[in-house]
């Protein structure tokens, strides 16, 4: 009898031992951004429902507030990614909004198009071409293209908005709907859904993730990193051009000032969305839910009723807190 029960007892405790062995490897940092975008948004639903945040209208203006800096994260997933980082997106965006709207009022759509995305291929070539060949850090080189970018801006534009008067324009890149769809969620959306396929299901996606996990293991297995590393900062600096253009199209003009901080919001939102900041790691859906956490947060801070100064201090929080999650290698 006693032979008995202790033998049926042992597995249930072998089963009890390797359930908590289980929980312990589990990797919750993973799973970080979702569990906190549930318990911000149900914290602002309970004190703000008098307020419409779980209005649909409201529900819809945080989706298509934050589908700019959704674009903008899904690029610097890749640069963060791959171990590097890019500072120069948010001044990117707003010399291609400018440059967009210039050649729009001067020859007209395809041209106008052509012109941003010119924007976004010169900075990545300069940025990546300056990283992978010259060796110099990432940080420095888009440090220094973030003044140069906004710098040369206002200085085409003497600080003055470019007007967009072109309808078509204006409802492909922001201002006009896909069907029921307003048309910045579908850009967004568009580019999540590339983005997560291409990292996770390709050889470049696996390309760059090896190199941000180990450089020196990827060069001996055959990988180019020098080239992955201009290509992301190639695709992060195009990704950025086109963010320039959907303000453009929202806004209706073109502005220096568009685009100012977003590489903050940018590094904040794919950082909580489980991106190594050691590279190595990255997850485009986790980006997302980044970037809907932090509109979540602004959103719910403008209906609470404070003013400018204390978001700028939530976001910087958000910043300091992103860091402080960052998976490790």
């Amino acid at each position: 009898m006693n032979n008995t029960t202790i033998s049926t007892k042992a597995p249930k405790i072998g089963g009890l031992d390797a359930a908590k062995r289980s929980l312990g490897e589990l990797d919750w940092r993973r799973y970080v951004i979702y569990i906190g975008f549930v318990v911000v948004f149900i914290f602002f639903a309970v004190l703000l429902r008098d307020q419409g945040f779980l209005s649909p209208t409201n529900l819809l203006n945080i989706f298509r507030q934050t589908a700019t800096i959704t674009v903008i994260a899904v690029g610097m997933t890749y640069v963060i990614a791959c171990a590097e980082i890019d500072l120069s997106v948010g001044s990117t965006a707003g010399l291609s909004s400018v440059c967009t709207a210039m050649a729009l009022s001067q020859w007209g759509l395809v041209p106008g198009i052509l012109a941003g995305l010119a924007v976004g291929l010169v900075v990545g070539s300069i940025n990546g071409a300056l990283v992978s060949l010259l060796g110099i850090p990432s940080f420095l080189v888009t440090l220094g293209m973030l003044g140069i970018a906004v710098g040369v801006a206002q200085w085409i534009t003497a600080s003055a908005p470019q007007p967009i008067l072109n309808d078509t324009f204006n409802m492909l890149f922001g201002s006009g709907n896909f069907g029921p769809v307003p048309g910045l969620i579908v850009w967004s959306a568009i580019f999540v859904a590339i983005g997560a396929v291409v990292l996770s299901r390709t050889k470049f996606g696996r390309q760059v993730l090896a190199t941000g996990g180990n450089r020196t293991a990827s060069d001996f297995t055959g990988i180019n990193t020098k080239r992955i590393k201009f290509q992301v900062l190639l695709i992060s600096g195009m990704v950025a051009s086109v963010a320039g253009m959907l303000y453009a199209g929202r806004l209706q003009s073109g502005r220096f000032q568009w685009g100012t901080g977003d590489e903050l919001s940018a590094i904040a939102a794919v950082i909580l969305g489980g991106t190594s900041l050691f590279g190595g790691a990255g997850s485009v859906v986790g980006t997302l839910f980044g970037a809907l956490l932090i509109g979540l947060i602004n959103n719910g801070l403008i209906l609470a009723g404070l003013d400018s100064s204390q978001q700028q201090v939530v976001r910087g929080a958000i910043i300091i807190l992103a860091v402080a999650l960052a998976r490790k290698k």
